[in-house]
């Protein structure tokens, strides 16, 4: 007959096993409600960037050919939100954001070019929130979409359905 009883060290490893899969498993998670929250403050505002009010005021900020601009940055902020929603080429979606947030934050949101000491306050906490929009695309740009991503899920079925496993060479040893 075979035991199945653990000595003391299998059930601490087997503990230290399972708790690491699930720590891996909710920091997953993790990432992609970031990617979520994330990607939604660019998807629920970007309807705005194709109305003619929106291209007045942006015209009157001092943007050159508003017109043209502000729908074009406002593509940009649709492709880049949807990338990043869905995990698929998100660097590039990021990129993306980085060309919509960048010439936005500096021209619209110039708190130092306005007197009104309320109106200004708004626009520098404006400012800081698209510079820590700016900060986040970055690090998407840099390190990509993560583990729950339609990127990542089209790897690994084509190293699946190729035969070509990836060796992981951060894997622990045991």
């Amino acid at each position: 007959p075979v035991s199945l009883s653990l000595t003391s060290s299998q059930k601490t490893k087997f503990r230290k096993l399972f708790s690491e899969q699930r720590e891996e498993y909710a920091m997953n998670q993790l990432v992609l409600l970031g990617r979520v929250f994330y990607s939604a403050v660019f998807l629920i505002s970007v309807p705005g960037y194709f109305t003619d009010n929106t291209i007045r005021y942006v015209a009157a900020q001092g943007l050159p050919l508003a017109g043209f601009v502000v729908p074009l940055l406002g593509s940009f902020a649709l492709m880049g939100g949807v990338s990043i929603l869905i995990g698929y080429r998100a660097k590039a979606g990021a990129c993306l954001l980085v060309l919509f947030l960048a010439p936005m934050t500096v021209t619209i949101h110039n708190y130092w070019a306005i007197v009104d000491p309320a109106a200004a306050a708004l626009q520098w906490s404006h400012f800081l929130k698209n510079l820590s929009l700016l900060g986040s695309a970055l690090l998407i740009a840099y390190f990509g979409s993560g583990p729950l991503s339609l990127e990542n899920y089209l790897k690994r079925r084509d190293r699946d359905r190729h035969g070509t496993r990836m060796i992981d060479l951060t894997a622990k040893r045991r």
